[in-house]
């Protein structure tokens, strides 16, 4: 295999979450705490999580207080243990078959670990390691804190090392640790991010199916 190790994302990589998990739920937020502005759409919370990132526009364009933050991480979370998301189809088979030839499996997420792991469980599968979601943003992407752990702890080179993302702060997690990183393009086709995925990737992916292809030959 050309890796030793996949680092993959887990929203819009690995399940189908935003629109049936996370939107749903920002539309819930909205409601409570800002019932006087208009959410945005489905497209628009996707760019929103790919730039400036969820906490930027939470804290920066919306202007949530800590108070607020607190409500809306309680609302979240209601949809997020309620709510299990379907992974994608092949994409567990694409890891079972890369860890049963030696490969490593690692998720880096803004998701909590408790519900990655419980959504690999209910699949039969669990990864070597989690990395989810914690309020010190020096260990969470886009900080390459997450990546480096990985390098030290499995005694992995950066070429060792795949990320699979589909948004901007995977892939600026990538390149500040020196690995190699593919676009997973089969979770949307907004043309503003598979622009910025397409340059700033070493491979941009359309399908799971390709995914496939690249990682396993």
């Amino acid at each position: 295999m050309r890796f030793k190790c996949l680092i993959v994302d887990h929203d819009d990589t690995a399940v189908n979450s935003t629109a049936v998990v996370h939107y749903p739920a920002h539309l819930e937020a909205m409601r409570v705490l800002r019932p006087w502005r208009k959410p945005v759409s489905l497209q628009q919370w996707f760019l929103k999580n790919f730039n400036p990132g969820i906490m930027g526009y939470l804290t920066g364009e919306l202007g949530f207080s800590g108070q607020e933050l607190a409500k809306e991480y309680q609302i979240w979370r209601s949809f997020t243990e309620a709510r299990i998301p379907h992974f994608y189809s092949g994409f567990v088979r694409i890891l079972t078959d890369f860890g049963r030839g030696g490969g490593k499996i690692v998720v880096v997420s803004h998701s909590e670990a408790e519900f990655i792991e419980r959504d690999y469980g209910a699949r039969g599968f669990l990864p070597d390691i989690i990395f989810g979601w914690t309020t010190d943003e020096r260990k969470r992407k886009p900080n390459p804190w997450p990546v480096l752990q990985v390098l030290k702890r499995l005694d992995l080179r950066p070429e060792d090392v795949l990320v699979v993302d589909d948004l901007k702060p995977g892939v600026t997690m990538a390149r500040e640790a020196g690995v190699s990183i593919a676009a997973a393009g089969w979770s949307h086709t907004i043309p503003e991010i598979e622009r910025y995925m397409r340059d700033h990737c070493d491979v941009y992916l359309k399908s799971v199916k390709e995914f496939r292809s690249f990682l396993l030959g």
